[in-house]
């Protein structure tokens, strides 16, 4: 099966990355499209998938944009759908990936006769998006797409409620390479001694700086555990959210936690820091699609804290391989922070579980076949 992937993003996010993952069997008969360049392009092309940016310049649409400022970023997209609608006569299958790549590959579709499916990564709600953009998204996804692929039962359930048709989606969660997330044991002592964590409680935040991923929750909880509990927050800004971070910074110093909090930007040695780690916390005020972090920490052999919300309800079973917590209560993360410190029996049991759960649920290879499955039956379906 010859498969046209697209994306909007030139940089890597938990969308991006999953599709490396789905289009790494079909490296030799597939290209991804992209419509910005970026450091993804690399990510891509290190893992030898044929890649191509499309666009230009970037697309001015954002997922709070109205339905004008959409109207006018058409004649933007001309030439780019020009172009996707050559390309996609070359292949069987249009693969859109993100929002606006839904958009482009739709259109694309009608015109080259290529049937379309649409990897949902996002829950379609007011929370996320302008009324606008749910309602393209949903029309568009009805309208043209043979196969939409959720990656949650959230995100199903929020595309249904938006509109969306049953008989065309399927929930298929993430999946992980096991064997990235073995690491040395060597490597991480290093690592602790080098970020100065030795005889700390390490607790791990692993996301973009932004308000919903609710790093300012942590830090609340922080100031509330005991003096040796200490955190780490992995990433930083996208998007324009620089004035979080200042307010995160001036937080830390108003709570006195300067010795106790580190910011470490981004990262690639994820398996690592997360391995280096005692606890990860995932603190979204908004529920999640799906939650890589919570997967990758688990598949590391972490316990994970999480918020109680959206996809992560669906990897995490409170108390038997990770914890869940009200989004948005800080005492309440305290509360089991102090637990995990203070219960180191309890505490592995659960990360083993988590361990285990992990390998078994979301091996990539078990994935990649559950994808391959959906998309040739949809293809036998039209060709009938």
């Amino acid at each position: 099966m010859r498969i046209f992937f697209l994306d909007q993003s030139g940089k890597p996010g938990g969308a991006e990355l999953c599709l490396i993952d789905i289009a790494k069997p079909y490296c030799n008969h597939a290209l991804v499209g992209l419509f910005a360049d970026g450091s993804f392009k690399d990510l891509l092309q290190q893992n030898h998938i044929p890649v191509e940016v499309l666009a230009t310049q970037a697309i001015q649409v954002r997922k709070e944009s109205s339905l004008v400022q959409g109207l006018n970023s058409l004649a933007q997209l001309a030439p780019l759908i020009t172009k996707v609608v050559q390309k996609a006569r070359e292949y069987d299958l249009i693969y859109a990936n993100t929002q606006k790549a839904l958009v482009v590959g739709a259109i694309a579709s009608f015109f080259s006769r290529r049937p379309l499916v649409y990897h949902l990564h996002d829950i379609l709600s007011k929370e996320h998006f302008s009324q606008t953009n749910l309602r393209i998204a949903v029309n568009l996804a009805n309208r043209f797409a043979s196969l939409v692929i959720a990656n949650s039962q959230a995100s199903q359930t929020a595309f249904v409620q938006a509109g969306g048709r049953q008989d065309i989606i399927e929930v298929v969660y993430n999946g992980f390479e096991v064997k990235n997330y073995q690491t040395d044991e060597f490597d991480i002592k290093k690592l602790q001694q080098d970020l100065g964590l030795e005889r700390k409680f390490v607790v791990g935040h692993f996301s973009r700086l932004a308000p919903w991923k609710g790093q300012h929750i942590l830090i609340d909880a922080l100031a509330k555990c005991p003096p040796q509990v200490t955190a780490i927050l992995v990433g930083d800004a996208l998007f324009g959210e620089q004035d979080y971070v200042q307010q995160l910074h001036q937080q830390v110093a108003k709570l006195r936690l300067e010795n106790r909090v580190k910011f470490l930007g981004f990262r690639s040695d994820i398996p690592q820091l997360m391995t280096a780690c005692d606890l990860v916390a995932h603190t979204s005020t908004s529920p999640e699609p799906f939650g890589r972090v919570i997967v990758e920490a688990m598949l590391c052999g972490k316990t994970v804290v999480a918020a109680k919300a959206g996809g992560a309800m669906e990897l995490v079973e409170h108390g038997l391989n990770g914890f869940l917590v009200t989004p948005g209560e800080p005492q309440e993360l305290a509360q089991v922070i102090t637990t995990c410190l203070q219960e180191t029996e309890i505490t592995a049991t659960i990360a083993n579980n988590a361990r285990i759960t992990a390998s078994e649920r979301f091996d990539v290879a078990i994935i990649n076949q559950q994808i391959a499955q959906l998309l040739s039956q949809r293809i036998q379906q039209l060709s009938n």
